[in-house]
């Protein structure tokens, strides 16, 4: 899920000219998603300044020590607090807001509604030029709306999340096949799936006349989608 989200996120930036590269970036959560959102930010030339978990965040200017906090939450299972008794020049906000934190791009990848209208706003005005989204339904309707008339170049989750659906169904076909997949070959696959995913999005957004518009292409290309399988199927 976060390989997939951050690969969706670049290949809106591409269609702008932009890319990663450079860009100071926001992950929320500090769970799988989260950790492998910033790895992949991370290898494609990005820096994440801040993660998060549920009582707070951490800021790192220089960016953030992606092996302490995989040691930190994945293996001892500790608070994104204790981050800073290793870099004392980090800094944690206890329930603080995130999004404050003005980046270039933002990757909510920790729960539902926690981007809403005031903090799709504040990240309008700091700056931000993207949004990923890998969690599920993370900006709230007023968010959303924040994000499309300001012409950001706005994820929305039903697509730039697909990731992980995905790469289960590439399991299924390696399990059915007998076969066994190396990393590179199966990330390659996941690659060319959110490339494709999001090309679908753009160009549907492009021929219903909302250019741009990634909500607005991933709503209509999915219904597109459901009702010619059912005409092929002779159900309507």
């Amino acid at each position: 899920t976060g390989y997939g989200t951050v690969f969706f996120t670049e290949e809106m930036l591409k269609v702008r000219s932009d890319s990663f590269d450079g860009k100071t970036c926001v992950v929320s959560g500090s769970g799988n998603v989260a950790i492998y959102t910033t790895e992949k930010i991370h290898q494609f030339g990005g820096k994440v300044v801040a993660c998060s978990d549920s009582n707070g965040y951490i800021y790192h200017a220089k960016g953030i020590d992606l092996d302490l906090v995989q040691q930190l939450k994945e293996i001892e299972r500790r608070r994104i607090k204790d981050y800073c008794n290793y870099h004392k020049d980090a800094r944690y906000v206890e329930n603080g807001n995130i999004w404050s934190i003005p980046c270039d791009v933002a990757m909510p990848a920790a729960t539902q509604n926690e981007i809403n209208g005031k903090d799709a706003e504040m990240l309008v005005k700091n700056g931000c030029i993207a949004v990923g989204e890998g969690a599920n339904m993370p900006t709230t309707p007023e968010g959303v709306r924040v994000f499309l008339d300001a012409k950001i170049a706005y994820g929305p989750g039903k697509a730039a999340n697909a990731g992980g659906v995905a790469t289960s169904a590439l399991e299924m076909q390696q399990n059915a096949c007998r076969d066994s997949w190396t990393f590179e070959h199966t990330e390659k696959r996941l690659h060319e799936i959110m490339r494709n995913i999001h090309d679908l999005c753009y160009e549907t957004a492009e021929e219903y006349g909302t250019p741009g518009n990634y909500v607005n292409g991933a709503n209509i290309a999915a219904f597109v989608k459901v009702a010619k399988a059912m005409v092929a199927m002779g159900l309507v």
